[in-house]
């Protein structure tokens, strides 16, 4: 009896170790001011997918409004069945102290994130204290549209590992009010009128007390960039870094790479 408690066992292990890792439950969340995110959202999505075993839901609002709001977080409960939350939205004029709480409880229950660009000027231009402790960093504003140097400071942190520095198109370079609480990884670098401005442009970081992953990124105003393989390699391993899904080297955990078609 014993024995074949021990080989049921064995085979009940062996069952599991085959089953499928379930797909990462992705939300990205676009619109507002300033951007072509309906171009931009599906580029993010088609990226994931290329790169990561993710099932992406998209909440877009198409106004191009700096007080867009999205119906997903007039829920209490907007969070439940995501693993990850891509923030990329532009709504700098929201200030609704309830509806901004219902995103940084979640958050701060243990939802990991990834908040990219425009998400650093939305819920207060950057004044927000509350949204700014979730973020990680404080910028307020941006310099001209020029290339930007993109310069791997961390080279051995894995959403970095193995990537190699590029300059991008004419981009926006957000500048640094607050540094970041800790895991600074990536900085710009971009000519102005003679002089180079070198900043912070992402970061690694945890928020509240479950230690929650959050990663930043500052990058990503035209189509261009975010159509760019290199974002989003970016994108892509900073959402399996924040759902601990990506090992020391930056390869997916067995499971949560790129499903073959």
């Amino acid at each position: 009896m014993r024995i074949l408690t021990l080989l049921l066992a064995a085979l009940a292990s062996v069952a599991c170790a085959q089953q499928p890792a379930k797909p990462l439950r992705v939300l990205i969340v676009t619109g507002g001011c300033c951007h072509d995110y309906a171009t931009q959202r599906m580029a993010l999505e088609k990226g994931l997918k290329e790169r990561a075993n993710v099932v992406v839901t998209h909440a877009f609002n198409p106004s191009q409004n700096t007080n867009a709001k999205f119906e997903i977080y007039d829920k209490p409960d907007w969070h439940k069945g995501f693993d990850v939350v891509v923030h990329d939205e532009c709504t700098a004029d929201i200030s609704d102290e309830a509806y901004v709480e219902r995103i940084l409880s979640a958050h701060r229950n243990g939802l990991p994130a990834v908040n990219l660009h425009c998400a650093m000027h939305s819920y207060g231009l950057g004044k927000n204290p509350k949204w700014i402790d979730f973020l990680g960093l404080q910028t307020t504003g941006h310099g001209p549209q020029r290339p930007i140097e993109v310069v791997f400071t961390e080279p051995r942190h894995p959403i970095t590992a193995g990537l190699q520095p590029w300059t991008t198109g004419n981009e926006e370079l957000y500048n640094n009010v607050k540094l970041p609480r800790g895991g600074a990884i990536i900085r710009g670098r971009q000519s102005v009128n003679g002089r180079t401005d070198d900043l912070v442009m992402g970061w690694a970081t945890t928020y509240g007390p479950r230690n929650t992953r959050v990663f930043g990124l500052t990058l990503g105003h035209n189509n261009e960039t975010v159509a760019d393989s290199r974002y989003l390699d970016l994108v892509a391993r900073g959402v399996l870094w924040a759902a601990g899904k990506l090992d020391a080297n930056g390869k997916p955990l067995p499971g949560y790479g790129p499903v073959a078609k």
